[in-house]
């Protein structure tokens, strides 16, 4: 398992676990008490460090090589999942996943952005980032959801929109427009859900919901804490004063009342148990579907057009 420097005291603790267990196996010996000792120390140490971490280091967890990405959320929680391709424009974005699902005897539409785990994986899914096919394909398949009368899902986990000419010169700027314009009037729940990184426009092409959550350490923000520090200050050294000055974690986020809730992750984050935030996941939102469909279609828009409409302060001249 890969560490981050401010897991440092968990790491030692951790390898200790692992000779103890060795020389147990190997030697015959009875370590069973130490290695109780080491397993209820390092639950220790994961819930001081884990309780006092910083925006940059909720980044960087977020980040995590380990941690699962939207199919792994689809194979864990749902029954079954038909894949939908293509955006009948262009072709289909493997950056954007999406299909029809059932998950705990509800059939819903969940789509989401797709990482990769290696560097074959990476730029098959280009890193995670839509192209504007990738935002039509998602628009496609919400009015086919909308069509059958069944709530969408959408997992949140990108660096953010291509940012490729091609991208731009296909329309990359609208289409993202476009799906805020029409996901604000969709006449079916909607849910979404920041499992990794929200960054940007690329995030918010398919982050507009009646429900908006994220999980405890993620990020939603309109510009990552390198780019801005890279703005800001020429330079990537003041990342961490920029991630701190965003307010983009989930308790900032839900503070300003941008998102409606946060989904507690498993002590070290999901990566550590991923068996857990599958199943926390999946009854949140089971609980939240069986919430939204009991509220009338029309309700819902005006609910939903309502909610947006009150984020920020302005002043009409």
């Amino acid at each position: 398992m890969a560490y981050f420097d401010f897991e440092k005291s968990i790491q030692e603790l951790e390898e200790q676990l692992a000779k103890a267990k060795q020389l147990s196996e190997k030697s015959k010996i009875d370590l069973s008490a130490t290695v109780k000792d080491l397993e209820e120390k390092i639950i220790q140490e994961r819930t001081k460090v884990y309780g006092n971490l910083n925006g940059w280091q909720r980044v960087q967890i977020s980040r995590h090589p380990d941690r699962p990405y939207t199919l792994d959320y689809i194979e864990n929680m749902c029954e079954e999942f038909i894949e939908m391709h293509g955006d009948r424009n262009v072709k289909d974005d493997k950056a954007m996943i999406g299909g029809f699902a059932r998950i705990g005897g509800e059939s819903v539409m969940i789509i989401g952005h797709q990482k990769g785990r290696n560097t074959k994986q990476r730029q098959f899914r280009n890193f995670g980032m839509p192209n504007p096919e990738g935002y039509r394909k998602a628009l496609r398949l919400m009015k086919l959801a909308e069509k059958f009368n069944k709530p969408i899902i959408t997992l949140i986990d990108t660096p953010g929109a291509s940012p490729g000419l091609e991208a731009e010169e296909r329309g990359q700027g609208e289409a993202i427009a476009k799906n805020l314009m029409e996901m604000a009037v969709l006449k079916v729940p909607v849910i979404c859900v920041v499992i990794g990184e929200g960054a940007s426009g690329g995030a918010l092409g398919i982050g507009v919901g009646d429900r908006v959550l994220m999980l405890e350490n993620t990020w939603y923000s309109v510009i990552s804490p390198e780019s801005c520090s890279s703005i800001l200050w020429r330079s990537w050294d003041y990342k961490e004063k920029a991630a701190e000055a965003l307010k983009l974690t989930a308790v900032d986020m839900k503070k300003n009342k941008l998102i409606d809730g946060v989904v507690d992750e498993p002590i070290g984050g999901a990566h550590t148990n991923p068996q857990q935030m599958f199943q926390t996941l999946k009854d949140t939102l089971l609980k939240l579907i069986a919430e939204l469909k009991q509220v009338d279609s029309e309700k819902l828009i005006e609910t939903r057009i309502a909610k947006f409409s009150a984020m920020g302060e302005f002043i009409e001249a």
